[in-house]
């Protein structure tokens, strides 16, 4: 080799024999030139010329026979190899272009066999870990001991879903994410905003990709292949650049590694959705159920229902038309795939059910709904949301408020029961009314005494929140109705010196008038 070192890395594929004026236009790109140089031009600036030819054409390099009809490349020649990396060799004149051609042939042949051997290898040992129910962080430990290259799957997002970080020879083991080690190789890796850029690179590709390394953003050279089901991309499988560069077996060893984490991901979909259709039912049954016979509390227990947690249901509204196609079946599975991801982003057991545009669920205690609605990912679906019970029993009561509110939901967005009580009996609601009467009082239910601190409440509301003329309407001493108004606020514990609180005491009075007929249950020394 005379000049052009910088090339030495380019792949030879074939070797092709031309001495005949102008032969850029008749050599591919891979190609090894060999030439007696009987047609090479005499003039320095025409070397350089014919190299910048070649060179464009993407040949692997170039072989002069010498010295028969040129002693050696020219100075000329050679300055232009270096710049532009072409690869110039000088073979004896005794030599055989034949048995060049025939060397060359049979080893770049041997090789393309070793790599369909070593491609089928793979494509066997990923199928076989697949079959054995092997998750993705398992097909990266395989593939990346096999090709001894540090692997990872990645989501759409850019979320490592399985990964191997290759170890120094010394050490030949995968490293856990964050694991470090002194005999371990130093992990180049992207950020996540660069990860993102990666694969939305790959949703575009239909074959392999190849990235160059950046060292300065820290991205190792990699090659990557795009995971689809169907048309749908789901992901990218990426091999890393390690202390060799990356090969044509490289490639293949991507290209099956998506595919086999394809099927995997089709296999855990399906048994998500079987196992979501089940749930579905299960806690459907459970929302329906009239009593909470030995077969229901079974159910219970099996879907880990905690009957002790204070827990609300909550329904959220797809904006589709009924019956809904198959893009508003498809939207409503996306929202309740959101549902189930946000309660298990926050330790909760995810308990839900779908019918016709809605996904009911269960929202424990400490889950903010507001979050939920957030992390829908649709801007126009909503959410209405019953009060929190405990039990079966409550949480059944609490489905049937948040189908009550399905009617009065309005423009908003996140609409909770307690929230919407009011304007509801405004509206004349019935259940409404029985609701709000409840909601202000249900702290006095079964409490010893529990009607009588409902009635001074009453009272003290009809009476315009005049203490003294409370005590004269319920014929009591003014000590007696401090007492009993204390008990009453502490069980309902309703600040009476809120103004919304008072107003809603006095529109109870006057519901409760409506309920009796006129009766006053409030103002009468009998109640």
């Amino acid at each position: 080799m005379v000049a052009g070192s910088a090339g030495l890395a380019r792949d030879v594929l074939w070797a092709h024999v031309i001495d005949m004026p102008e032969p850029a236009p008749w050599v591919r790109r891979g190609q090894l030139l060999l030439t007696t140089g009987f047609a090479w031009p005499a003039k320095p600036a025409q070397q350089r010329q014919q190299v910048r030819l070649l060179n464009g054409r993407g040949l692997a390099a170039m072989a002069l026979a010498v010295p028969r009809y040129h002693e050696h490349f020219s100075a000329a020649a050679r300055r232009e190899a270096d710049s532009c990396g072409l690869p110039l060799l000088e073979v004896p004149f005794a030599v055989p272009f034949a048995q060049i051609t025939e060397e060359l042939h049979r080893a770049i042949i041997a090789e393309q066999y070793n790599i369909i051997g070593r491609s089928e290898e793979i494509h066997r040992a990923l199928t076989r870990a697949a079959a054995r129910g092997a998750d993705l962080k398992e097909l990266a430990r395989s593939l990346g001991e096999l090709i001894g290259r540090s692997v990872s799957f990645e989501d759409p997002n850019a979320r490592i879903l399985g990964e191997y970080v290759l170890a120094s020879p010394n050490r030949d083991r995968a490293l856990s994410p964050g694991a470090s080690s002194s005999g371990a190789q130093q992990r180049v890796e992207p950020g996540p905003a660069q990860r993102v850029k990666l694969l939305d690179e790959l949703r575009t590709s239909e074959a392999w990709l190849r990235i160059a390394a950046m060292p300065e953003i820290g991205l190792s050279a990699r090659v990557g292949f795009p995971i689809r089901l169907g048309a749908e991309f789901v992901g990218g499988v990426w091999i890393m650049e390690g202390t060799t560069a990356l090969s044509e077996l490289d490639n293949r060893a991507a290209e099956h590694a998506a595919l086999v984490a394809a099927l995997h991901v089709a296999h855990q979909r399906e048994l998500a959705g079987t196992e979501a259709r089940l749930g579905y039912a299960s806690f459907l049954s459970l929302l329906e159920a009239e009593t909470d016979d030995a077969q229901t509390l079974d159910r219970a227990r099996l879907l880990d229902f905690d009957p002790d947690g204070l827990q609300r249901v909550a329904i959220a509204v797809v904006l589709e038309a009924l019956p809904l196609n198959r893009e508003g079946f498809l939207r409503r599975e996306r929202v309740a795939s959101a549902v189930r991801n946000s309660l298990q982003s926050a330790g909760a057991r995810p308990l839900l059910t779908t019918s016709l545009n809605y996904v009911a669920f269960l929202i424990p205690d400490g889950i903010d709904a507001t979050n939920i609605l957030h992390g829908l990912g649709d801007d126009t679906s909503a959410l209405v949301v019953g009060r929190a019970y405990t039990g079966m029993h409550g949480v059944r009561r609490s489905y049937r408020e948040a189908q009550s509110l399905l009617n009065y939901r309005g423009g908003a967005r996140l609409r909770f029961f307690e929230e919407a009580l009011v304007p509801r009996v405004l509206m004349g609601d019935s259940g409404a009314r029985e609701a709000f009467v409840d909601d202000l009082f249900g702290g006095l239910s079964g409490r010893k005494g529990g009607p009588t601190l409902r009635a001074a409440l009453l009272a003290f509301a009809g009476a315009g929140f005049h203490f003294k003329q409370t005590a004269l309407n319920l014929g009591i001493h003014q000590n007696t109705l401090r007492y009993r108004l204390a008990r009453a606020v502490e069980a309902t514990r309703l600040d009476l010196a809120d103004p919304e609180n008072r107003f809603r005491l006095q529109l109870a009075v006057h519901v409760l008038e409506f309920l009796n007929n006129g009766t006053a249950e409030t103002c009468t020394k009998g109640t």
